[in-house]
Order: structure tokens, then sequence, then C-alpha cells
């Protein structure tokens, strides 16, 4: 299987989070994506490519134009402002208040087009944002061009990120922008099959009204979890996309046996689909030792995923989300990839 990497991640570093009532180094670190680099090598998983260089018209397809125009514009604005540091929201619009005005001062800009405090950008976020969407569509290239599977090692990741809003650690929706691409090169039906621990509600904004991308998440229950508003089981999908959007929330606690019980009827749905491409949402913080999630897979059961769904028979397209677990993330990842490529 070939990989996709940008080395440009690495410029989106050392910024700050709003998390649990404190300002704290962000858990989404460069150290992901290295960890999972050095196990793909170590496994000699297969090649290791850098990205194209790919203009924003397909992520327009799935993002509204003023936000896109708004990502590169922030550093600057922040600076201007005579600001150093990370550029955080504090002030974000809710009830009874203007949400459909955008500001012109950076701060309200911040607070329009987030959702929550976990977007911190540096000088460096925009590069790394345009090289992870660089990736994906790369990524989706291989596939187009005839490989049965790929990896895209986006960092940051995006399954977070909306139509005309980023929030947990996501700014540019790389699956989705993935999916639209196979779309443009003439696909009927693509699914997204999300597995992080995390409800991917961007993904679910940007495809909740369409019946040309299925949409199916596992995740924790947002009753209780991140990101709390979005991610019920009976959020189906509206006008032609409705009975196309699926979700699967589950407790504290879950084990593997449950979860991969969610995960065997997933597959019975997304086959009954019948997508031309399945793309691969993959977070791995569903492991027990992750620091920002209750779900108790362990090590072992990864591979697991990747055989479940290499029995789909379907091209697959891997893109990175979350993992936490610094030590772990790189193993348990890639261990889904050899489990899917049978090793």
């Amino acid at each position: 299987m070939k990989t996709v990497f940008s080395p440009r991640h690495a410029g989106h570093a050392n910024n700050l989070e709003l998390v649990a009532g404190a300002i704290v180094p962000a858990f989404e670190m460069p150290s992901r994506a290295d960890y999972v680099l050095e196990r793909l090598t170590s496994e000699g998983l297969g090649p290791v490519l850098e990205p194209e260089d790919f203009d924003l018209s397909i992520a327009a397809r799935v993002h509204r134009q003023d936000y896109l125009d708004f990502l590169p514009t922030v550093w600057d604005l922040w600076t201007a402002a005579g600001r150093t540091g990370t550029a955080l929201p504090f002030t974000w619009p809710t009830r009874g208040l203007r949400g459909d005005v955008c500001p012109d001062f950076i701060d309200g800009k911040l607070g329009y087009y987030s959702f929550d405090g976990g977007c911190g950008m540096v000088a460096g976020t925009w590069d790394a944002i345009k090289s992870s969407h660089d990736v994906a569509l790369t990524a989706a290239g291989l596939i187009q061009s005839g490989e049965s599977a790929a990896f895209a090692l986006c960092r940051p990741p995006g399954h977070h990120a909306g139509a005309g809003f980023m929030g947990g650690y996501c700014y540019i929706n790389n699956a989705a922008v993935a999916a639209q691409s196979f779309i443009d090169k003439g696909a009927k039906r693509v699914s997204i099959l999300d597995v992080d621990y995390h409800h991917g509600n961007g993904t679910q904004e940007i495809f909740y009204g369409r019946a040309d991308v299925q949409v199916i998440n596992l995740h924790a229950d947002p009753m209780q979890e991140y990101p709390y508003f979005l991610g019920h089981a009976d959020e189906r999908g509206t006008g032609e996309g409705e009975g196309f959007n699926l979700n699967y929330p589950m407790p504290f606690g879950t084990s593997f046996d449950t979860w991969s019980a969610a995960l065997d009827d997933a597959c019975h749905k997304l086959l009954a689909y019948q997508p031309e491409v399945v793309l691969v949402s993959l977070g791995v913080d569903t492991f027990e030792k992750d620091p920002i999630s209750k779900f108790k897979l362990k090590t072992e059961d990864f591979p697991k995923i990747g055989a479940r769904i290499r029995k789909l028979g379907l091209p697959t397209l891997f893109v990175m989300e979350g993992g936490y677990a610094v030590a772990e993330i790189g193993v348990n990842a890639v261990g889904v990839l050899t489990g899917f490529e049978g090793a």
C-alpha cells in the first residue's frame, strides 16, 4: 500500500488550545504523524510519496468560499492586530446573537468560523492545512489510477471541519474533499466510514442533504462526549440525503466486542449502498490508553478492523484523523493498514 505524506505538517506546531478550562499545549501535535511514519517504515508497508500541489477548487465544492478565503489570512490578521503566540477564538455566536454576520476584526472572525477553542493557529498552520489537503487528493488520485488501496497520512486532520467552520483540530475536511474528487471523476456513489472515537460532525454536515456520498460514523455518544451537538442515531440525512447518514453512538467504556458488532452492521449497510469506493476516516483514539477518549479497544484489535474493511472488497482510501496516545498511535494506525493488507 502506498502512503502519501508531507513533512510540511510540522509547521503547525507549538500551538495552544482551550480545553477543560485551561489553555494548554494542543494534543494534536507533530509527533502524531511522525510516529505513524516511523511505524510505516519499520513495517515496510510500502513506498511513501510526497503530495502533488492542488488548488482549492475541489475543496470549494464542499466548503464555503468565504471560509476558504479566511483560512490563509488568519496569521497575518492576528499579527497585524499586534498579537503573538496562538491565534485562538474566545467569542462564539449562539442563540439570540447575529451568527449570520461575519465581523471585521480577527477575534470576531475566529469565533464566526469556528465552533470550539481547539483550532489554534500559528505562522505555519495554513501551509500545514494546505499540505494535508494535497495529501488527501494525491492519495485519492492513486485510487483513481487503479490502486486498490492507499493511505493519506494527513495532518492536521479534517473530519470535524464543516462547510464553513473549523473545530476539533480540523480546518479543511480532507476526507470530504477526497470524496468530492471521486464524484468529480465520475463516481456515482462514495461511502465514508468514520471509525474515530469522536463523531465526524463536519463530514455529516457537508453531505447531510446528498445521496451520492454515504456517511457512516462509529463514535462515542454525543450525550456524553465531544462534539456533543451531533451524532445521534436519529440523524439520518435530509431531502435527497435521507437514509444515507448513519450514526452508531456508543457509551463510555465500550469494548471491542460491542464496537466490532457495530462495525459489522455498518459494513453490511455500506455494501447495500453499493459504493464504488470507500474512504475510511481513520481515527485510532478508540484505544484504551488514549488521553482524551473513553473506549477500551486494545492494540490487538486494530488489525481486525482493517481485516473487516478488506472484506468489503472495494477500493479503499484511508485518511488519517485522530489518535492521541502518541507512543501507540503508530502501532495502532499501521495495525489497521496491515490488517487490511492481510499481514
